[in-house]
C-alpha cells in the first residue's frame, strides 16, 4: 500500500474519532459547569475542558471571555480550530475522498451525508438542550461510520492501518478526559473525595458511555479510585487506556504479519501497552495521576511519529 494511501485511511480514522471525542469533552466540559454554583465556576471548567484538549491558547487568542457560547462554538464549529467538530468532518471527508477506493461505499456515504448534514446547521441556533442533542448526534455518527467499517471492509493492511487510527486517537481522548480532573482539582486539593469530587468523576464516566458498565463490575457507589481504574486498567472496558494499548500493539503486529517485517513504532506500542499492564492505581495514584497521563499521551504520540516514519506517511 502506498504510504499516502495509508496516511489517508490513518488520519481517516482518526479524525472521525476525534469529532466524537471533541463532543464528549464538550459534554463533560458543560455537565461539569453546572455543577458548579461558585461565581465563575462555569468559565473554570470550561477553560479545564479546553486545557485537556490543548485548545485552551488558540482559545484565548480569539476570545476574552471563556462563555458557554463562544466555547461551545469554538468546540464544535469554528474552522479555526483544527480539533473542532468541523474540522474533523471536514478533514475526515477530504481524507476518505482521497482513498474512495480504499474504503466501501457505506463507510463514504456515512461521512459523506453526515459532513452535508451538519454544514447545514446554523450555530446561533445551538444552545442549551439543542447542544446536548448536537453532542449526541456526533457521537452517533461516529458509532454510524465505525460499524459501517467493521462490517464491510476487507480485513487487510487498510483495515490494520485504520484501526491504528482509531485507537491512538481513543486512547488519546480518554487521557485528555481524565487529566481534566487534574486541572479542575488542582487549585483546591481540599475538595478531593468530597460530593462534588465524585459527581465530576461520576460525569467523567458518563462521558466514557461508562456509566452502567462501571456499575455492573463494581457493584458499589461511585469511588474516584474505581473510576479511574475502570477507565485506565481495565481491559474489557473498550475505552480504557489499557484495551487501547493492546488493540495498537496487536494490531501493529499484524501489519508485522502482513508486510514480514516491523519497525520502531512496533516497540513503541509495546512499552505504551508494558505502560498500563505493568501498574496499579495505587502506584498510579502515588507517581502522580496527572504525571502518569502526561507521560502516557507522550508515548502515544510516539506511535503516531514512529510509524508515519516506518511506513512512509508524507
Amino acid at each position: 500500500m502506498l504510504g499516502r494511501t495509508a496516511q489517508n485511511l490513518f488520519w481517516l480514522s482518526r479524525y472521525v474519532e476525534r469529532a466524537e471525542n471533541m463532543a464528549r469533552l464538550l459534554e463533560v466540559g458543560y455537565r461539569m459547569s453546572l455543577t458548579s454554583r461558585r461565581e465563575g465556576g462555569n468559565s473554570e471548567h470550561l477553560i479545564s475542558m479546553m486545557k485537556a484538549a490543548e485548545v485552551d491558547e488558540e482559545f484565548a487568542a480569539k476570545h476574552k471571555q471563556a462563555d458557554l457560547d463562544t466555547v461551545a462554538h469554538f468546540m464544535m464549529f469554528d474552522p479555526s480550530n483544527p480539533s473542532s467538530v468541523y474540522s474533523c468532518l471536514m478533514a475526515g471527508r477530504t481524507n476518505a475522498r482521497s482513498v474512495r477506493t480504499a474504503i466501501t461505499t457505506d463507510m463514504w456515504e456515512t461521512l459523506n451525508a453526515a459532513w452535508l448534514e451538519f454544514s447545514q446547521i446554523k450555530p446561533r441556533d445551538v444552545r442549551g438542550a439543542k447542544l446536548l442533542e448536537l453532542l449526541e448526534w456526533v457521537k452517533h455518527l461516529s458509532h454510524e461510520f465505525r460499524g459501517a467499517l467493521l462490517g464491510t471492509i476487507l480485513r487487510d493492511d487498510g483495515f490494520a492501518f485504520s484501526q491504528v487510527g482509531n485507537f491512538v486517537e481513543r486512547a488519546d481522548n480518554t487521557a485528555r478526559i481524565l487529566d481534566m480532573k487534574y486541572y479542575v482539582l488542582l487549585p483546591r486539593a481540599k475538595m478531593v473525595g468530597g460530593d462534588l469530587d465524585i459527581q465530576q468523576w461520576t460525569l467523567i464516566l458518563r462521558a466514557a458511555s461508562a456509566h452502567l458498565s462501571y456499575k455492573h463490575v463494581y457493584h458499589d457507589r461511585y469511588k474516584a479510585h474505581d473510576i479511574a481504574d475502570f477507565l485506565m486498567l481495565r481491559p474489557e472496558m473498550p475505552r480504557s487506556l489499557i484495551f487501547c494499548a493492546k488493540m495498537i500493539e496487536e494490531t501493529l503486529g499484524n501489519l508485522t504479519a502482513i508486510y514480514g517485517t516491523s519497525g520502531e513504532c512496533h516497540e513503541a506500542a509495546v512499552q505504551l501497552s508494558a505502560m498500563v499492564s505493568d501498574t496499579t492505581m495505587d502506584k498510579v495514584f502515588a507517581q502522580g495521576l496527572h504525571g502518569f497521563l502526561t507521560e502516557f499521551i507522550a508515548r502515544n504520540n510516539k506511535v503516531t511519529e514512529t510509524l508515519s516514519e516506518n511506513y512512509n506517511f508524507y
